[in-house]
C-alpha cells in the first residue's frame, strides 16, 4: 500500500464534494430466504450506454447489507417519494442483524428477488458484476436488469436533513461520528484481489 493520503482541510473540499451527486435511497437485497434494507447516499452512474445502465454502489463491510450483497449477488436502488421521510430512521438507524427491518414495510419482490419498496419514486433493479474493496467499504458495479419510474417527488438528501425530527438528526450525526472512526482505522486495509462473480451472483435461475 503507498503511503496513507494527507488529512485534508474540510473548507478547502466541501463545497467541491458538495457538488457530487448524493442521491437518498434505500438499497435493498435478498441472499436465499433473507431480505433487508439500508439507507444509501454513495451511488453514481457507471455507463454512457442509456439502455444499458450501469451503477457503482457504494456499501460499508460493517452493515448487515453488505454481507447479503456479497453472497446474494443482488440488490436493488429504491429511490425515496418526498413523503417516505420515516424509512430514514427504520432503515437507516439499526440493523438487520437485530431483527427483520421490512416487517412492517410494503415490499414487492423484483426480477432478481430483491425488495421493492411500495410507494418509492422508483426503483432499479441490480446484479453484480464486480467489485472493489475500498478496506472500510465495498465498491459494488452493478448492471441494472428492470427499472421503473413510479412518480411523485424525489427526496434528496439536502431536502430530508433539514425535516428530520431534531432526536433523529442527533442520532444520525452519532452514528455517523462512530463510522467515521471506524472508515479512519480501515480504509487502507485494502483487499487487491479481484471478486468473482458469479459463482455467489445471481444467475437468473
Amino acid at each position: 500500500m503507498p503511503n496513507p493520503a494527507p488529512d485534508i482541510i474540510p473548507p478547502d473540499a466541501g463545497p467541491l464534494l458538495a457538488g457530487l451527486s448524493a442521491p437518498l435511497a434505500a438499497v435493498s437485497t435478498r441472499s436465499g430466504e433473507v431480505v433487508n434494507a439500508q439507507i444509501a447516499v454513495a451511488i453514481t452512474a457507471a455507463s454512457i450506454v442509456l439502455h444499458r445502465p450501469r451503477l457503482i454502489v457504494q456499501i460499508y463491510h460493517t452493515n448487515y447489507t453488505h454481507d447479503l450483497i456479497a453472497t446474494g449477488g443482488v440488490l436493488a436502488v429504491n429511490f425515496l417519494n418526498h413523503d417516505q421521510l420515516p424509512l430514514i430512521w427504520q432503515l437507516g438507524m439499526r440493523s438487520g442483524r437485530d431483527g427483520d427491518k421490512l416487517n412492517e414495510i410494503a415490499y414487492s419482490v423484483g426480477t432478481t428477488g430483491s425488495p421493492l419498496l411500495e410507494g418509492s419514486y422508483g426503483y432499479l433493479d441490480c446484479r453484480v458484476v464486480n467489485a472493489m474493496d475500498g478496506g472500510d467499504m465495498t465498491a459494488f458495479l452493478v448492471e441494472v436488469l428492470a427499472a421503473q419510474t413510479n412518480g411523485g417527488q424525489r427526496l434528496t438528501w439536502r431536502e430530508a436533513r433539514p425535516r428530520l425530527p431534531r432526536h433523529w438528526a442527533d442520532e444520525w450525526d452519532r452514528k455517523i461520528a462512530g463510522e467515521m472512526n471506524v472508515s479512519l482505522a480501515t480504509m487502507a486495509d485494502i483487499d487487491p484481489a479481484a471478486w468473482a462473480y458469479p459463482p455467489a451472483a445471481w444467475d437468473g435461475q
